[in-house]
């Protein structure tokens, strides 16, 4: 059993944010496993109005309004635990950063849940919550990203770069008996280096199929923005809901940023939670992605809107089932948030093993 810490940019609200998920789901499963988890949040008011789920039961989770706060309401958890994790996204980022390294007497670990976009802000020069200093003096830098990003960790002077993806919750996100509504789907924030790719691969075939429905889930699209007759829009979805709105589909779209899509291995919860419900997914490529499902067995690939179309129309009712069960059977054995809180378990273990720390390395053995 352990005392973990996480500084992190929400818990409580999935409000325009895939933290959340992550979250939820890596906490719930440490506190399964014996872990006392305490979550630090920065009480903001686009997620104090938009929380759906203001008091998780996994962890103690604990609001602050300012830096000074934090350091006031956290100092003694943070001095006392046995490792603390501060995630990416965090409002100043950089101080909360500085601080904890100060504050811990166990390891601190750096969680980049959008590592290509962090990494694209260093290379700018842009130090909204990490700057090359930290990336060395973090005891571990937990990374969405895996593949060659690593390497380019490393020569950043991470001492200890892993790769932590994201993951599903299976007790949230499982095949559920609703009527399938729509051809296609979608779930997703609008992001404008997203938004060509949606475009070509599902507003455009729902043009070239007018009789078939289509659906685009999530919150911050332009309001002028012209969706066909046939295509839904819905503003947002809670995480709640997100089982039912897959498995309401005939097939789901996955599309990469574009950061993430030239990083490669940075496969999206998108990508698990829509396998974990048993639905056939078609994706755009990016490297790496072969490494997560078997191309053509277990995920499908399509690049335009006519590939998509030809997939819509030519991929069999046999096809389509064999393909959804054996993704989902790749993300029951691989990718859960279990799994995940598996890995960070033995991650600090390692930290624990070979830091000079005054905490015993016992306390994450399990």
């Amino acid at each position: 059993m352990a005392d973990l810490v996480f500084i992190g940019l929400s818990i409580t609200s999935s409000w325009g944010n895939g933290h959340a998920t992550t979250y939820r789901g890596l906490v719930k499963n440490l506190a399964r496993r014996g872990h006392r988890v305490t979550f630090f949040e920065r009480d903001v008011p686009w997620y104090a109005e938009n929380r759906d789920l203001p008091n998780p039961p996994y962890c103690r989770t604990v609001l602050y309004r300012s830096l000074a706060e934090l350091e006031q309401l956290g100092r003694a958890a943070i001095s006392a635990a046995d490792a603390v994790i501060v995630g990416s996204y965090v409002p100043e980022g950089v101080a909360v950063g500085e601080w904890a390294i100060a504050t811990a007497s166990g390891p601190v670990a750096f969680y980049d849940i959008d590592t290509p976009v962090t990494l694209a802000k260093l290379d700018r020069g842009d130090g909204e919550y990490l700057t090359p200093d930290l990336v060395r003096r973090y005891d571990l830098y937990l990374s969405f990203t895996g593949g060659p990003t690593l390497e380019r960790l490393r020569e950043l002077g991470s001492p200890r770069p892993a790769a932590l993806y994201c993951a599903v919750d299976p007790d949230v996100h499982m095949p559920l008996p609703v009527p399938r509504r729509w051809r296609l789907g979608y779930l997703g924030t609008y992001s404008p280096d997203r938004q060509p790719a949606l475009e070509a691969l599902l507003v455009e075939p729902a043009r070239l199929m007018p009789r078939d429905a289509f659906v685009v889930a999530g919150p911050q699209y332009p309001r002028d923005l012209a969706w066909p007759a046939n295509v839904q829009h819905i503003p947002h979805l809670a995480p709640t809901e997100h089982a039912r709105f897959y498995c309401g589909q005939d097939f789901t779209l996955n599309i990469t940023r574009a950061d993430m899509r030239a990083a490669g291995y940075s496969p999206s919860v998108r990508l698990f939670e829509a396998a974990a419900c048993g639905v056939p997914i078609v994706s755009d490529w990016w490297q790496g992605l072969d490494t997560i499902f078997a191309i053509g067995s277990e995920i499908l690939v399509a690049g335009s809107a006519e590939e998509m179309a030809e997939i819509l129309a030519r991929t069999s009712d046999d096809e389509r089932r064999q393909i959804a069960r054996a993704a989902r059977t790749r993300v029951l054995n691989e990718h859960t948030a279990c799994h995940r809180a598996r890995e960070l378990e033995a991650l600090i273990r390692t930290a624990l093993e070979t830091e000079s720390r005054s905490r015993r390395p016992a306390a994450m053995a399990r």
